[in-house]
């Protein structure tokens, strides 16, 4: 994780007073009562970008705050975690979704780029690996998937992989998303061992995750892997592969992310407002409405809580943003 401190540190509160008490003056209700509501006039444009996992989850949100502000227009891009960052850092939008931390190389061109930032958390999300539904095998350990997806892997076929809890002789038809993603990040640095390091022939899906449903769903061979909440919609379609982390088998849910069980695979999930975007009041105050409503809407959306833990960290970063 990474600071959660302003980036280029700001002194003091001073340009984010927004007509509020600057550096927590009045606070809000420590019961969280104010969840849904926002200052009255809001009008202005906010522009979000990021992660193609994150994406869904913060247009909902958009779409819930601008039915009550409707002066305000959010607009929700889906470039991936890496690709949203690029534009984020030049400054091009006031938000990126991200399904992974920042890491090294943004936070470079942040500096660069004179943009200073804040990392909410807003979710957390169960990586979820899928086969198609008429594949026998329910379980697979880290070692078997790095088996099939690393750097280098020649395994074409489901009955090369070694020791599956089940026979299955279908030729491997692989799905994932490109590069910029950063469910790819995450997942070859959590499988492989190095992020970014991962076999090359395979379905390249880019950021549409919906591709990997219809390939992974019409092909009997097929693996694929993406956010939770597309597996959730298309469950129907597609079955979650339980993961061993070491542990023994566990499958992708709501308790077993939130308890720590699935492991390499559970994550947080987040948001980056910058510094200056938060000197506009309508962008502060849909941060603040993201923060105080996301546990309502996202199980709605196949999304997995905060904790409450998650959720007051969360909360005191908004109400902190701008401080020293």
């Amino acid at each position: 994780m990474t600071s959660r401190k302003w980036m280029l540190a700001v002194a003091g509160c001073v340009v984010l007073a927004l007509g509020l008490a600057a550096c927590g003056g009045d606070d809000d209700d420590d019961d969280g009562g104010s969840a849904g509501t926002t200052p009255e006039g809001l009008s202005g444009e906010i522009r979000i970008d990021g992660s193609s996992t994150v994406g869904p989850l913060t247009e909902r949100i958009a779409e819930d705050f601008q039915g009550a502000n409707p002066d305000v227009r959010v607009s929700v891009g889906t470039s991936g975690t890496s690709g949203g960052f690029e534009k984020f850092c030049a400054g091009e939008t006031a938000i990126n979704d991200a399904s992974r931390a920042i890491e090294g190389p943004e936070k470079k061109a942040c500096q660069e780029g004179g943009v200073q930032y804040e990392e909410v958390q807003v979710a957390n999300d169960a990586l979820t690996v899928v086969v198609n539904t008429e594949n026998p095998v329910t379980c697979m350990t880290i070692d078997q998937l790095s088996e099939v997806w690393n750097k280098g892997s020649t395994v074409d076929s489901w009955d090369q992989i070694k020791d599956l809890d089940a026979e299955y002789s279908e030729t491997l038809d692989l799905f994932g998303p490109g590069t910029d993603s950063g469910t790819f990040d995450y997942f070859t640095e959590a499988v492989n061992g190095e992020e970014g390091v991962q076999r090359t022939d395979y379905n390249n899906v880019g950021e549409d995750d919906n591709a990997t449903v219809t390939g992974v769903s019409g092909s009997p061979g097929g693996m694929g892997y993406f956010g939770f909440s597309f597996f959730q919609e298309n469950s129907d379609v597609l079955k979650a592969l339980e993961v061993d982390g070491g542990d023994g088998c566990v499958a992708p849910s709501e308790e077993t992310v939130q308890d720590g069980t699935y492991t390499p695979l559970g994550r947080p999930l987040f948001i980056y407002p910058s510094a200056e975007a938060l000197q506009e009041e309508v962008v502060r105050a849909f941060v603040e409405y993201y923060v105080d409503n996301v546990n309502t809407v996202a199980p709605e959306i196949g999304f997995i809580s905060m904790t409450d833990q998650q959720t007051t960290e969360s909360q005191d970063e908004v109400a902190q943003l701008g401080g020293s």
